[in-house]
């Protein structure tokens, strides 16, 4: 009979020994793989969900074309600080960051619809492979940054946003961005001019990259009080705000030569009016601030516009991540209050639901995208305690945080296991409803066409494929032209086979027209598709 050998068991490492071993000494080659590994999941099918183009996104699309190819946006203005875009009684002024960025691959290569959502979507999910660095600083622990950038590439919230090539696609890398300067800086009791130049640059990013950045940036900014611990880091903030009033100079300049320009679409879509009183404006903010402060938006509805949120797929933001925000927000309370870094994190939470509270619209998602960024990081204590890792807990915090308390005395009230087992349960939650979420999303969202303008491509080819020239644009429920603009780049057609006519203007008699209005007369129509027409003017 053969005996079994006694030192079989101890003859070398154990097969999970030896993988985590070979992890160990490969780490960076796992860490590209799985990056690339989540990149390819995270741009599968995005030229055709979302379906079609919406209106903005053309806007957008075509001014980073023409600032690509001739230096000027849609209207000649030779690289302008802000960009007008559409006509008539639609005109507005587009923010720099996104076209400026989007003009450098229509510079390398053919623009498509394609480029250009790969393009928005590649920085958003760099933004979320930034808060899982930060993260990883944060807490000292490795996994912990894996879980929050796991976490953030695959919230809803974001995932949704990085396909809109739209003025927010650079807003969650322009916080992290500032964010992680912030956290370098926070480190150092006095602040180099380096330093200070980072967090400067990166507050002006926030202020030019998106239209809520003109409140966000000067909020984050006067944020930096909370790191007032000495007189040196009390000038180091004083310096940061001085030379971000420098970055400032320019927007003031532009608003005094175009005082409406910058305010416009904020009276638009805001309740606040030139003439309304204070007595109406502050009810109505605390309102619509709860309103965006919701939960059941957050977690269960989403944004209800279909453009920011397929409709069906739950909330914007995960209930098991967001379970562990909650611990986290009781652990600073109780261990980290004292922290200034905490303390900002959660002030940037409460500041970044402002701008969306001073429009008309419920649970605005681009409005307050800044919001998910400061949920993730809380995030982060939470995951802290549910790890529990003792002996390296006061590394874990940042600089200037509370470690008057030894960590004999912080201990919990929860076992290892049972905390373990908890954070176990909620990452399968979390798990569960990614599925969901991606399932509805998939299944869903390439339905949503009409709402990002798709059959206006139906109608534009069908009058390209006809020899008449040129093809006149009119505008009727919105400013339509833009997609004829765009559409013409991406094929390279010369933008003279388009006129565009103004309000009140009709087209000659036998001409080819493309139009966004409901009917027309006298006119034959020629092809309908959705709220398009395609017709001969009579």
């Amino acid at each position: 009979m053969n005996l079994p050998d006694e030192n079989q068991n101890v003859a070398g490492p154990s097969r999970a020994v030896r993988v985590m071993q070979f992890l160990r000494r490969h780490r960076l080659l796992v860490t590209l793989l799985g990056i690339t590994g989540f990149y390819s999941f995270y741009i599968h099918s995005v030229s055709t969900n979302p379906p079609g183009f919406y209106i903005d996104e053309s806007a957008i699309a075509y001014n980073a074309y023409c600032i690509a190819h001739t230096g000027a946006g849609e209207f000649g203005n030779r690289f302008p600080l802000f960009f007008p875009v559409y006509t008539n009684g639609w005109i507005q002024y587009a923010n720099p960051t996104q076209i400026y960025l989007l003009a450098i691959p229509f510079t390398l290569f053919k623009p498509s619809i394609l480029l250009a959502r790969v393009f928005s979507a590649t920085w958003v999910f760099a933004a979320c492979v930034l808060l899982g660095l930060l993260a990883r600083r944060v807490s000292g622990q490795r996994r912990i940054g894996v879980i929050v950038g796991v976490t953030a590439i695959l919230t809803p919230w974001l995932f949704e946003v990085s396909r809109l090539v739209m003025e927010t696609f650079f807003y969650p890398m322009a916080l992290a961005l500032f964010l992680l300067a912030l956290f370098h800086a926070q480190k150092k009791e006095s602040w180099s001019w380096p330093t200070i130049a980072m967090l400067a640059a990166t507050l002006m990013l926030l202020t030019y990259t998106y239209t809520i950045g003109r409140l966000l940036g000067p909020l984050m900014a006067f944020g930096l009080v909370l790191f007032v611990t000495s007189q040196d880091r009390l000038a180091g903030i004083i310096k940061t705000w001085v030379l971000y009033g420098f970055t400032l100079v320019p927007l003031l300049i532009f608003r005094s030569k175009h005082p409406e320009a910058l305010t416009q679409r904020f009276y638009l879509i805001s309740y606040i009016k030139p003439d309304s009183p204070w007595k109406e404006i502050v009810p109505r903010f605390i309102r619509r601030y709860l309103e965006d402060l919701s939960l059941v938006n957050l977690l269960i509805d989403g944004d209800g516009n279909p453009r920011h949120h397929v409709p069906g797929s739950l909330g914007s933001f995960l209930i098991g991540a967001f379970i562990l925000v909650l611990i986290g927000l009781v652990v600073v309370i109780v261990r980290h209050w004292r922290s200034p870094w905490w303390r900002f994190v959660i002030f940037g939470a409460a500041a970044s639901i402002v701008p969306g509270a001073l429009t008309s619209d419920q649970f605005h998602s681009l409005r307050i995208v800044a919001y998910p960024v400061f949920l993730l990081l809380l995030m982060i204590p939470g995951l802290s305690f549910l790890l529990e890792c003792p002996a390296s807990e006061d590394d874990a915090l940042p600089a200037n945080a509370d470690r008057q308390t030894p960590t004999s005395t912080r201990s919990p009230t929860l076992s290892r296991l049972a905390r373990q087992t908890l954070l176990a349960v909620l990452l399968a939650v979390m798990g569960a409803q990614v599925v969901y979420f991606q399932s509805v999303y998939r299944r869903d969202g390439p339905e949503r066409g009409w709402v990002f303008d798709a059959a206006y491509k139906d109608v534009y080819d069908a009058a390209t494929a006809m020899p008449n020239r040129p093809i006149y644009l009119i505008d009727g429920n919105e400013p339509a032209y833009e997609h004829a603009n765009w559409y013409a780049a991406v094929e390279g057609r010369p933008r003279s086979e388009f006129i565009h006519l103004d309000e009140g203007m009709r087209a000659p008699a036998g001409a080819l027209v493309i139009g966004s209005q409901p009917s027309c007369r006298p006119c034959q129509i020629i092809k309908k598709s959705g709220d398009y027409l395609l017709y001969l003017s009579f």
